[in-house]
């Protein structure tokens, strides 16, 4: 019986297998996970009912279990017509910024902007799409994978 944060059998089974730079998407549940990831990455649907589980749910999971170098967000286009519902930063990610201290990583927000964050995505790097259900806008998050150092 596994006892870490993170027991869904076939999202550990594909960050086992992840190495360094490996990029994992926690997308929320609007995003278009079956058109926009990588050429090989497997997706995972977590989505029970709206609003369960949310990123945040699914980040505290995954940084319980593997390393994480750096982490971008799907930052707001000004231009794009839902982007006047959020005039500042998403409050979801204060959300993120605060499980990143919990966490005592060091990684920070990186926004990159809607159409970036979908080029980004789409990268032979790309192992993992985990959607869930959740329903706060601009909530993407994309983990780029660490390795094990010396202690």
């Amino acid at each position: 019986m596994l006892t870490g944060p993170l027991l869904h059998p076939e999202i550990l089974k594909i960050l086992a297998t992840a190495g360094h730079h490996a990029l994992v998407l926690i997308a929320d549940g609007n995003y278009p996970a079956s058109s926009k990831r990588g050429p090989a990455a497997k997706l995972v649907s977590l989505q029970l009912t709206p609003g369960i589980p949310t990123v945040a749910d699914v980040l505290r999971a995954v940084l319980g279990a593997v390393p994480i170098d750096a982490i971008q967000t799907m930052g707001v286009d000004r231009a794009d017509s839902y982007a006047a519902a959020t005039p500042g930063d998403p409050p979801v990610w204060d959300t993120y910024r605060d499980i990143l201290k919990q966490a005592q990583s060091s990684c920070e927000l990186e926004p990159i902007v809607k159409w970036d964050f979908y080029t980004a995505v789409n990268s032979p790097d790309h192992v993992l799409t985990i959607q869930t259900a959740d329903t706060q806008p601009w909530a993407n998050l994309l983990l780029t994978i660490g390795c094990r150092t010396f202690t």
